[in-house]
């Protein structure tokens, strides 16, 4: 099973964070939280990973997914403080390229 938390930061800054297993059958409720803070005007999204256990081909979709319409609409998704098994998934597949993790969510958009 799977919590997220989602806010907003005094800047405007959306962060998402996943408490679980990103897997496919929690990635359809991460892409409508993410869909839903775009369609809301919050086009800058952390997604914090430091209490995500698990990542697979589905969880990175939906970081993908929400990547692409963060963009589209003018702003941008980054992933702060993956644990150790997202952060071997995203080695894995490259995708640390594409996100790069930040050390820290306060630091995402501030480096």
């Amino acid at each position: 099973m799977i919590e997220f938390d989602v806010s907003t930061d005094s800047e405007g800054i959306g962060i998402v964070v996943p408490r679980g297993r990103l897997t496919m059958v929690s990635a359809p409720r991460l892409r409508e939280l993410l869909d839903g803070l775009i369609a809301q005007g919050t086009v800058r999204i952390v997604v914090d990973l430091a209490e995500t256990s698990f990542l697979d081909s589905s969880g990175l979709g939906a970081l993908i997914a929400g990547l692409k319409s963060a963009r589209q609409a003018g702003g941008d998704l980054r992933i702060a403080r993956p644990t150790e098994p997202v952060s071997a998934v995203l080695k894995l597949t490259n995708l640390d390229k594409v996100l790069r993790p930040r050390d820290s969510v306060e630091s995402a958009f501030y480096v």
